[in-house]
C-alpha cells in the first residue's frame, strides 16, 4: 500500500488516561517531537503543558471536549473548547451527545457540534467528532457522520477508547463512504500494532490516535 504521507504523520500521540501525571506528558511530547508525529492529543488540563513543551516545533496539539461521555451540555463543551485553545490547541476532538442521537435529537446533536466547531474556529482551529461507533448502529454512524457535515467538522472519528470497544476496519470504511473526501477520519480505539494501523489506512483513515504509536513506528522499521 502506498500512503499519502509518512506513517509518523499519521499519529496524533496520545495519552487520556485519567491518573496521567506531569512526568508522563513531558514524555508524550518528547516522544512526540523525537518521532516527529502529526500531534499529540491529551485531555485539555495538559495542554498548556504540552504547548510549553512543544513551543517552536510543528507537532500540533489536539484536546478531547466532553470527554470521554459527550454528556455535558453544549455550554460546557464550548467553554472547555475556548481554554483549550486559549492554552495553544489547534485541533480539538469533541464527544457527541450519543443519547441524543440515539433518541433522535438530530437537531440538538447538530447544534452541539456546530456550537464547538465555532469556538474553535476563533483560534484557527479544526474539530474532530468523536461518534463511539461501539455504541451506535450502522444507521446512527452514518447520520452521526452526516450531522457533523453539516456542522462543518473537520474529521468523523470512531473512539474514544474508554467505552466497550474501539476502532474497526468495518466502521472507518463506513464512515469513509459516507464523508468522501469532504470531511477526513480518524480510527481512533484500541490500536496497537503496525498492522492494524496498515489496515486502517487501507479503509480510509487519515489520522490515527493511539497511545502506542512508538512501538509502532518501531515495528514499521523492522518491517522495512
Amino acid at each position: 500500500m502506498n500512503l499519502t504521507k509518512p506513517l509518523n504523520k499519521y499519529f496524533d500521540h496520545t495519552l487520556l488516561k485519567a491518573d496521567a501525571v506531569t512526568e508522563q506528558i513531558d514524555t508524550l511530547c518528547r516522544e512526540a517531537l523525537e518521532y516527529d508525529f502529526y500531534s499529540v492529543c491529551v485531555n485539555s488540563c495538559n495542554v498548556a503543558q504540552c504547548a510549553d513543551n512543544l513551543r517552536g516545533s510543528d507537532v500540533k496539539i489536539a484536546a478531547v471536549v466532553g470527554f470521554p461521555l459527550g454528556a455535558c451540555t453544549t455550554a460546557t463543551k464550548v467553554f472547555e473548547t475556548e481554554e483549550a485553545c486559549k492554552d495553544g490547541a489547534r485541533e480539538i476532538d469533541m464527544v457527541i451527545n450519543i443519547g441524543a442521537l440515539k433518541e433522535g435529537g438530530e437537531d440538538y446533536v447538530c447544534k452541539d457540534i456546530k456550537a464547538v466547531v465555532t469556538a474553535a474556529a476563533k483560534y484557527d482551529a479544526i474539530v474532530k467528532v468523536i461518534i463511539e461507533t461501539c455504541l451506535l448502529s450502522d444507521e446512527e454512524k452514518v447520520l452521526a457522520c452526516e450531522l457533523s457535515e453539516a456542522a462543518g467538522a473537520a474529521f468523523v472519528k470512531t473512539s474514544t477508547g474508554f467505552s466497550v470497544g474501539g476502532a474497526s476496519v468495518e466502521d472507518v470504511a463506513l464512515m469513509k463512504r459516507t464523508v468522501g473526501d469532504r470531511l477526513q477520519v480518524k480510527a481512533s480505539g484500541g490500536i496497537r500494532d503496525y498492522d492494524t494501523v496498515m489496515a486502517m489506512i487501507e479503509a480510509g483513515a487519515d489520522r490515527v490516535g493511539a497511545s502506542a504509536s512508538v512501538k509502532i513506528m518501531e515495528d514499521s522499521k523492522s518491517r522495512r
